[in-house]
């Protein structure tokens, strides 16, 4: 075999190994590498979610991370899991879904409502322009933003507080996602998102009469709405 053909030869193999030793070595440096994967292709695009970029972000995020740690076996399974305080984390089905229909940019500034663990908001944060989020619960609030600080998203900002009132210093969003749900979108919300943004929201005023809405606000600004799904979200709370 001339020199040539050795070389091409290697390539091939090296083309043929790379894949597979790359992946090995992920999973040696995170064990949760497989189940995530595992996730993604067997929870998420099997049920029809195709943007690249929620599949890559999903692929990434370190979801046991956002859980505690004596409910962590089940971070990358098929259901919500509690999370303290009578909140839990979306099942990741769920976060896909209503990731991919928010349909973010790299110049968008979302609003969130219902800021929990933070993982909606670390799924969105490499897909956007900054991530605003609002929690509530004091806790949840407090620890959520230390762990995304600690893993260095830095283009979020937590506020603990009524998630009704929304964040009008920043406003308007381009996009707006409630991760709880109220019994129809409040009014607060729709005026703080700009003419040609979208909302994702649960709705419903029971935990079995909830719909995953897209709502979208267009540039004269109308106010149009689809239902997607049926869903079961801890429900929205008010403020005190």
């Amino acid at each position: 075999m001339s020199r040539r053909g050795a070389c091409i030869a290697i390539l091939a193999w090296l083309a043929a190994v790379w894949p597979a030793c790359a992946q090995k070595v992920g999973r040696d440096r995170d064990p949760w590498a497989e189940a995530r994967e595992r996730m993604v292709r067997e929870q998420i695009e099997a049920r029809g979610i195709r943007n690249p970029d929620v599949l890559r972000v999903m692929r990434q995020t370190p979801r046991h991370l956002f859980i505690p740690e004596p409910m962590r076996s089940a971070a990358y399974e098929d259901h919500p899991v509690p999370i303290g305080y009578g909140q839990t984390i979306s099942q990741p089905y769920i976060v896909a879904l209503m990731t991919e229909l928010l349909e973010p940019h790299k110049d968008a500034r979302v609003l969130e409502i219902g800021t929990g663990s933070g993982y909606q908001a670390a799924v969105l944060a490499p897909l956007v322009r900054h991530v605003y989020t609002i929690e509530i619960v004091r806790e949840l609030a407090e620890s959520a933003a230390a762990l995304l600080k600690k893993l260095g998203y830095h283009n979020v900002t937590v506020r603990w507080g009524d998630g009704y009132l929304g964040w009008p210093e920043e406003a308007p969003f381009d996009r707006i996602i409630l991760t709880a749900a109220p019994p129809d979108v409040p009014k607060t919300l729709l005026d703080q998102l700009k003419p040609g943004g979208k909302l994702v929201a649960p709705v419903g005023s029971s935990v079995f009469g909830q719909d995953l809405i897209v709502v979208e606000k267009t540039r004269d600004g109308k106010i149009r709405r689809r239902s997607v799904i049926p869903v079961m979200f801890v429900p929205m709370v008010k403020g005190r």
